[in-house]
């Protein structure tokens, strides 16, 4: 059986409508002209510091305020639960996945206090032998070290990573590990350009792709 890291946002959660929400209430008082949820999605994946500093960017807010920011939305972004789905398919996915014998774990940029509170709100929790978030580690996607690091603690076997987007696909062709691709998450370059093993655009047909790419042995493709 093989060891699985999912992302979390814009793969198994469409949550840009609660971060933009908790990017809102960081704004509040600055002046500042509130996100859409089309804007807020565009700056998820590279982590909070980074969303921050470009929802700054965006604005002309200057670097002194982006501790202050950087807090207000973590606060607001702990309990952000509320306007966030799970993709159409996907928790039937992770149960077709898991009584299969796949071991799986969360290699996310979303900060630890942020993805417990989401993982706890949809029941995900029983899914996932280990769990690493975007302040896990001195370093975050797309440094290699989070995703080996989400593949060791479950132990050995093959290993392939599930994401969405520039960040993952290059994470993953950093840590030598197949990646499959959500199309429909929060990716901004073609699918083409990026290096991947397999896509998908519903999470129905993920546990075959990754029988397919298992059995191609691709999955025995890890650097460490």
């Amino acid at each position: 059986m093989a060891r699985i890291a999912f992302d979390l946002d814009g793969t198994l959660l469409d949550s840009a409508p609660d971060i933009c929400l908790a990017g809102n209430a960081a704004l509040e008082g600055t002046g500042a002209d509130p996100m859409d949820t089309g804007e807020a999605r565009g700056y998820v994946g590279s982590g909070a510091a980074v969303f921050v500093e470009r929802m700054m960017a965006a604005r002309g807010l200057p670097d002194a305020q982006h501790a202050m920011l950087l807090e207000r939305f973590i606060d607001a972004y702990e309990g952000a639960v509320h306007l966030t789905q799970p993709y159409p398919g996907a928790l039937a996915a992770l149960e077709r996945l898991s009584a299969q014998g796949h071991h799986l774990a969360i290699c996310t940029n979303k900060p630890m206090r942020p993805t417990r509170a989401a993982m706890a709100h949809f029941g995900l929790d029983r899914f996932f032998g280990a769990v690493f978030g975007g302040d896990s580690l001195p370093v975050r996607k797309p440094d290699p070290a989070p995703l080996h690091a989400a593949l060791e603690a479950l132990g050995q076997g093959p290993a392939l990573f599930v994401g969405d987007s520039e960040v993952d696909a290059e994470t993953g062709d950093g840590a030598g590990v197949p990646t499959l691709i959500f199309t429909p998450g929060y990716r901004k370059a073609p699918l083409e350009t990026l290096p991947h093993a397999g896509a998908f655009d519903h999470w129905d047909d993920l546990p075959d792709l990754v029988e397919a790419v298992l059995g191609a042995g691709n999955g025995n493709r890890t650097r460490n």
